[in-house]
């Protein structure tokens, strides 16, 4: 039976490259409502909240829409029909229709 060579020395690992900076979310919103507590897209829309500003902003085919969110803390969307366009959001409140909401622009 032959001697056992050995081991010879393992070969350093090279440098890990930096990973790249992962891509946030594209911002659609004016930069002075900072970052939104809240947001998300469905179908056609999508919506941004800013709990410290007490703004909803809403995009809907590309027109944007600001309301009022008063004292409600939204932090989810449904699309009832995407028909008829029905929209609702969740709030420490409950469920809370857009009509709801005092649009300000």
């Amino acid at each position: 039976m032959e001697p056992m060579k050995p081991m010879e020395p393992m070969r350093p690992m090279e440098p890990m490259k930096p990973m790249a900076p992962m891509s946030g979310a594209e911002r659609w919103w004016p930069e002075d409502l900072g970052q939104p507590s809240a947001s998300g897209s469905q179908n056609s829309m999508r919506y941004a909240f800013f709990s410290e500003k007490k703004r909803l902003l809403l995009e809907q085919d590309g027109k944007l829409t600001t309301y009022d969110s008063g004292n409600h803390r939204i932090g989810g969307v449904a699309q009832q029909d995407s028909q008829r366009r029905s929209v609702t959001f969740t709030s420490q409140h409950g469920t809370i229709e857009l009509g709801q909401l005092r649009q300000v622009s």
